[in-house]
This record gives structure tokens, sequence and C-alpha cells, in this order.
């Protein structure tokens, strides 16, 4: 099972993205002992490959999500996972519905985000097996009522859309996907918090 699981509806357009990156900055910071990144859809296109402008837009970040085939989101794949990460608001609140006990390990990219970025920085040279313990601690502020500044946590599902509103999802899902690496295990020696490339 994946350690960190992505989900949003279809599986082919948001989803894929998110996971490319994620992957892609936890290949580039821990090599072969990466926490491994799945994803699936709540109401997946099972088998459907990703939509052709999300693997356009990957491709221009240099991230090759061409071999992507969609799945539907089964129990095992949540229970599986040390972290559940949905794109909107309805992912979550569809994993807490179906497992109520997953709710602690579940969160939108954004809200994870702004809570990991409001506790202690890990230490640089943080490993990945630390993932849930970092979890665990973002959990725990989230229950003590911290809000931040939380603006629109849903990544925009650009289904339907022209190719540069998928460009516009793949730059905000890679650099929530740089900054998420970052705060679960400290930002890179001699690097940014993002990509130097993102701005």
């Amino acid at each position: 099972m994946a350690s960190i699981l992505v989900i949003c509806t279809g599986n082919v357009c948001r989803s894929p993205l998110a996971e490319g990156f994620l992957r892609s900055a936890l290949e580039l910071r821990f090599g072969d002992a990466a926490p491994g990144v799945a994803s699936a859809g709540t109401t997946g296109w099972e088998g459907s490959g990703a939509m052709a402008e999300s693997v356009a837009a990957a491709r221009e970040l240099d991230v090759d999500i061409s071999s992507h085939h969609a799945r539907l989101l089964l129990r095992e794949h949540v229970a599986g996972a040390d972290l559940v990460i949905g794109m909107a608001r309805e992912h979550v609140d569809a994993v807490r519905r179906a497992l109520p006990d997953a709710a602690e390990k579940t969160f939108t990219l954004k809200e994870l985000v702004r809570l990991l970025e409001a506790l202690p920085p890990a230490p640089t040279g943080t490993g990945p097996e630390t993932l849930t313990a970092r979890v665990a601690e973002a959990a725990s502020l989230r229950r003590s009522g911290f809000k931040g500044n939380p603006q629109d946590d849903d990544v925009v599902d650009p289904l339907g859309m022209a190719l540069e509103s998928y460009r516009a999802i793949a730059w905000e899902l890679r650099e929530y996907g740089d900054r998420l690496v970052d705060a679960l295990f400290g930002a890179r020696a001699g690097a940014g918090s993002v990509r130097e490339d993102a701005s």
C-alpha cells in the first residue's frame, strides 16, 4: 500500500497531477527510500488514462503521468495509507463518512500544508520514517481549533476547461506538493521552500 494516498473525483485530472508531483518531490529528496504515493477517485473512471491536458501540463513541468490508470477509491486504499489527501473538501468528507477512523489522517492538500507550516519546522535532513508523526502533529493542531488563515481549501476541478486551466492547476499542485514535502520533512539543505523555477 502507498504511504500517501491522493484522492479526487474521477482520478483523471487533479489527483494524477498531485500524485506525480508529490512522487517527483519525494524521490528527489529520498531516492529509492521515498514514501509511496498513489491516487484514486471517489467515482473513479476505472482504467481510464489521465486527461490529455493533465498529461501535457505535467510534461511541461518535467513529470510524466502518461501511464496513469484511474481507479475507484476502496476502503483498503484508505486503511493502508499513512496520509490521505483530498483535492477538495468533498473528498475529505467522503472518506470521513465511509471510514471515520481515518479522519485523523485525512486532509485537503491546502489545509495540511497550512497546518504543518504553522508547526515548528522539521529539522533539515528529517527522514521519511517521521511521516506518521508529522501527520499526527497536524491532526492535533487541527483538533485544537487552529484555523490559520484559511482561504478556499479546494483545488479547482479543471475537467472540461482549456489547457491553460490545467496548466494553472499543475503549477498550483506542484507548488503545494513541494511545500508539503518541506513541511513534512524539513527544507532541503541549500534550497528554498519551493523549486527555484516555481516563481
